[in-house]
Order: C-alpha cells, then structure tokens, then sequence
C-alpha cells in the first residue's frame, strides 16, 4: 500500500512539472542507457563487438525518438534532410503555429535542449578518455554516437532559428493587425 501512494506521489510531482511526463522519459531514456552501457561494459567486459553493437543500437534509437517524437512533442520542433533532384542537400523544418510554439512548456523544453547539449559533452569526454588511453575502437564507437547527437543538435538548432523568424513575423503580424483594427475603429473606418 505504502509503495503505490510513493509511486502515485512521484508520478503526481512528475506530472505537474512537466506537460509530457512519458516523452520527457523516453527522451532520456535511450540517452542514459546508451552512456551507461557504454561506460559500465567497457570497465568490465572486454568484448568490443557487443558494446559496439547494442551502444551504437541505444544511440540510434536515442536519435529517432528525439529526432521524430521527442522534438516534435517537447519543442514543437521537427527536421529531416532531403537530396533534391540535383544531388544537393536541402534541410527541411517543420514548426507549430507562432501562438502553439508560446504555449510550449518551458520545463519539457529546457529538459530537452539540456539533454540534447548535455549527451553530446558527455561523449566528446568519453572521446578523450578513450584517446588517452589509446583505445581507437573504443573511441569509434564515441565517434558513431557523437556524430548521431550532434545531427540532432545541429539539426534542432537550425529548426529552432527558424521557428523563431515564425514567431516573430506572426508577433508582427498580429500587431499590425492590431494597430490596423484599432486605427479603423477610431477613426469609424469598417
């Protein structure tokens, strides 16, 4: 009885932080288990296949769902890459609405913009670790999963700059709207 008033409590506190408690999680989720199967295989089990395999599996899973769940969800954020007709690469952004965007959460967003910047400085030690030690598989497996972290950062960067131009032409849009409206009203102008 004890133990489910403790997890209703926790999930209630959760809940009331932040908007996407299930999102927030899975968010990190993949981050975390990627970090500490990578950290706590490599100090004791030496097979470098497996810690390849399942942290580079953690890593990819991790960029999916931020990419296409957690972005979309958190921030209002999407992006993807296309190769157009020419062979040229083209970014695309996808963002809500100006007045959507406001209305985020400001917890679910600082959660996901700290774990995006976050993961990516964890990896980059890890890369030093493993270049003093002189371990260059180890350090490809860093490589793989900075390189996936750093798509989404540069990838959500990009998307949020944007964004931004969106909600600063709908702010301006509504305010000239406003001034039109009650330049009219004044004047007796319909």
């Amino acid at each position: 009885m004890f133990e489910q008033i403790m997890k209703w409590t926790l999930f209630q506190v959760v809940s009331e932080n932040y908007a996407n408690p299930i999102t927030c999680f899975f968010h990190v989720l993949f981050k975390a288990a990627a970090l500490a199967f990578y950290i706590l295989f490599s100090l004791f089990v030496k097979s470098f296949v497996i810690i390849f395999v399942i942290t580079v599996l953690l890593a990819a899973l991790d960029f999916w769902v931020v990419k296409n769940v957690s972005g979309r969800i958190l921030v209002g954020l999407r992006w993807w890459n296309e190769i157009d007709d020419e062979g040229n690469s083209v970014w695309k952004f996808e963002c809500l609405d100006g007045e959507s965007l406001a209305r985020m959460n400001k917890k679910d967003s600082w959660l996901f913009w700290w774990t995006l910047y976050l993961t990516a400085a964890a990896w980059i030690v890890l890369g030093i670790f493993s270049l003093i030690r002189l371990e260059a598989d180890y350090l490809l497996v860093v490589g793989v999963c900075l390189s996936l972290s750093i798509a989404n950062i540069v990838g959500f960067t990009k998307c949020n700059k944007d964004a931004k131009k969106n909600i600063q032409a709908f702010a301006q849009n509504a305010l000239a709207s406003r001034v039109t409206s009650s330049l009219q009203s004044a004047f007796g102008v319909i």
